[in-house]
């Protein structure tokens, strides 16, 4: 848990550097430049000659294309729709996908987990019920959800498949990971942008400097071993120890407002839904 926390504590600044300072940068290009350094940065501690099993490789670059690539490509785009603290709240659904995810993995069906996303499904819909019929920001929360569906799947497989090769560490393999995800948003980015055209000031690379390298490199490694480690329930309710703390940061240092009475009374209930579903969740079920 202490992995899941700190890494949590590090996310919850990564918000509103990206919507204060890299949303004028192609969101694709943003993603492709953070999971190219991460990616540098554990190359020199990659230990593929572990790998004995080639479908294993094959599944671990699969994982970090879903967890980190799609995941980022979707996560960067909505930040061009949604405020910083918007993002960070949507992503509350996470915990949620992380138990439905696991449940079809192990051909289980448990309707509370349904329930509970529709309990924080209206909680969402308190706190921004003004802007619904905005279809900019429907956009923007649709991305969000993708980017929890990519980032839910990614670490349940990768929890599954590791529980499997013990003799393995996270960081001979995050590398790896890194370059599936980096085939993704590779993609994405020389398929749209003009990197001609691109221009990167000092703050924003400043900013993507930490992004690479803390929030991506350092955080995913330090998300995954906490995942190996933890159980599944921590694992499902550690994904929101982000959200409070970048809800505040965002709105406190970044300067971004908020219906505050919205904003409680929402989150209360979206809170509520991930108490409903936890509440529910033995670790017999979710093993």
């Amino acid at each position: 848990m202490f992995y899941l926390l700190i890494t949590s504590l590090i996310w919850g600044f990564s918000f509103g550097l990206i919507k204060g300072t890299l949303t004028d940068l192609d969101p694709n290009l943003v993603s492709f430049i953070r999971i190219l350094i991460s990616m540098l940065i554990f190359l020199p501690v990659m230990r593929l000659k572990k790998i004995k099993d080639p479908k294993l490789m094959l599944h671990l670059l699969i994982v970090g294309a879903i967890q980190f690539g799609l995941m980022y490509v979707s996560y960067i785009y909505a930040f061009q729709f949604l405020k910083a603290y918007e993002v960070a709240l949507f992503t509350i659904l996470t915990p949620i996908y992380v138990t439905i995810i696991n449940d079809l993995l192990n051909k289980r069906f448990d309707y509370i987990s349904f329930i509970s996303a529709f309990v924080a499904i209206i909680g969402a819909g308190v706190i921004v019920y003004s802007k619904l019929d905005s279809a900019d920001f429907i956009t923007g929360v649709m991305m969000v959800q993708l980017s929890n569906l990519c980032f839910a799947t990614g670490q349940v497989y990768y929890k599954k498949l590791m529980s499997k090769h013990s003799s393995i560490k996270t960081s001979d393999v995050f590398a790896l990971m890194c370059m599936g995800a980096l085939a993704i948003t590779g993609v994405f980015t020389f398929g749209t942008v003009d990197l001609s055209t691109i221009r990167i000031n000092n703050s924003q690379l400043m900013s993507l400097l930490y992004l690479s390298v803390i929030a991506s490199g350092l955080g995913f490694y330090l998300w995954n071993v906490g995942a190996i480690k933890a159980k599944l329930p921590t694992l499902a309710v550690m994904n929101n120890a982000k959200i409070p703390i970048a809800v505040l940061i965002s709105i406190l240092i970044f300067g971004e407002t908020a219906n505050w009475t919205r904003l409680i009374i929402g989150g209360g209930l979206m809170i509520v839904s991930i108490f409903i579903s936890e509440s529910y969740s033995s670790s017999k079920r979710l093993a």
